[in-house]
């Protein structure tokens, strides 16, 4: 073998070693990459697809409900409209339960929840939440010649409370003796109140608005008997980018009065608690 050959030889090895090293050394690091790469936002989903999936309890008027065409309707379906809007995706509303707001979000059935989700620690360990778009406490609903302005005007009268609620234990726990009346339903609780069979109703404060809306010889008190809950819209779990796009469309129809327009709409009423806590 002359010098030549033998040059020849070692250019060939020496070109066959750093091929192999480049195979045994770049490989796993590009397998890694992409096994540990981010999943892709909701946000980029949504954008592709071209549809806007929102998961809403179509069940709770005025939040949502069907029409009498069979269409959905509501505060939060005028909300979900307006995010797709916004975003210039189709609309796809999907009926949701309590029980399924969270499965439906981790199996990626919906993009987004509404229905009348309150933030709290305990599912914060299993999805994630946006800024509240909506405030919630328990009132009562009573007639508006009753005299009855708050709670401590309930001394002697009677309660009315679906069956199951402890709804009215919060007006006992003030310790005043009233009297609770069980009702199979909310609205046959409702007619009790309209026909003088019980002097008041105790409900979400919101729900309670609405009904007052569709009948003016009602009204609502101004009180809040419970801590206040702030309803928000549940996200997928670590999804931030998703979450910071939709706590930015909170942020602008709330500053542009949309969300207090929308919610004056349903419930008769401007919004009776701000949305930010005051501490």
């Amino acid at each position: 073998m002359n010098a030549t050959t033998s040059l020849k030889l070692s250019a060939t090895a020496l070109a066959s070693a750093l091929v192999l090293l480049a195979v045994a050394g770049c490989t796993p690091t590009e397998e890694k990459k992409e096994a540990g790469a981010a999943p892709q936002s909701a946000l980029q989903s949504v954008l592709q697809r071209g549809t806007l999936r929102v998961g809403d309890c179509l069940s709770f008027a005025p939040f949502g409900f069907y029409d009498k065409d069979g269409n959905p309707d509501g505060y939060d379906v005028d909300l979900a409209k307006a995010l797709a809007k916004e975003m210039g995706v189709k609309l796809e509303m999907v009926n949701t339960t309590s029980a399924n707001r969270i499965p439906n979000l981790q199996t990626n059935k919906v993009d987004v929840v509404f229905c009348n989700f309150t933030r709290n620690l305990d599912r914060a360990k299993e999805i994630g939440f946006t800024n509240p778009y909506v405030v919630a406490s328990e009132a009562m609903l009573v007639r508006k010649n009753s005299g009855i302005q708050s709670a401590h005007d309930m001394a002697g009268k009677t309660i009315a409370t679906v069956k199951g609620s402890t709804n009215g234990d919060e007006v006992r726990n003030l310790g005043i003796d009233v009297k609770i009346q069980e009702y199979d339903s909310s609205q046959a609780a409702i007619l009790a109140v309209k026909q003088g069979q019980a002097d008041a109703m105790i409900e979400d404060n919101n729900f309670l608005a609405y009904q007052a809306k569709l009948d003016p010889s009602l009204t609502v008190t101004n009180e809040a008997l419970v801590p206040l809950e702030y309803n928000a819209f549940g996200v997928k779990q670590g999804d931030q980018v998703w979450t910071s796009y939709l706590n930015e469309f909170l942020f602008e129809i709330n500053a542009s009065g949309q969300n207090a327009q929308l919610y004056e709409k349903w419930f008769g009423s401007k919004p009776r608690y701000p949305l930010n806590p005051q501490y």
